[in-house]
């Protein structure tokens, strides 16, 4: 089991991240949103996205698990730092995901820092 989740394009912690992203993208076409809400959406959910692609084609890349993290924080924090808490939909969207991708980007960080220890000698 360590190894598969080890492999390139195998690890089932940057496949939520993946899919946690384009949840995140596509969540306007389903909730409400005025146009600050839809591209805080849009651009986090596309960061996200686009950093567990590349964690899962690099397994070893420690930062990208931090970097997970973090956008899921932001993405957590954004329905009050941007102004779209009363839209509940949109605001509890952004909770959910954000809370889940820093669970996931948590989750994924030893794996990816095993990863890195095993082939940081080999380069």
């Amino acid at each position: 089991m360590r190894e598969m989740s080890t492999s390139p394009w195998t690890r089932p912690h940057d496949w939520a991240e993946v899919v946690l992203g384009v949840v995140a993208v596509l969540t306007p076409l389903w909730m409400e949103t005025d146009t600050a809400a839809m591209w805080t959406l849009i651009v986090l959910g596309a960061l996200v996205a686009v950093d567990g692609l590349v964690s899962l084609a690099m397994p070893g890349l420690v930062y990208g698990e931090g970097i997970q993290i973090v956008l899921g924080a932001l993405l957590f924090i954004s329905p009050w730092v941007i102004g779209y808490s009363g839209m509940m939909g949109a605001a509890w969207s952004s909770w959910i995901i954000g809370g889940l991708t820093m669970i996931a980007g948590a989750t994924a960080l030893p794996v990816a820092n095993a990863v890195h220890d095993r082939t940081a000698g080999q380069h």
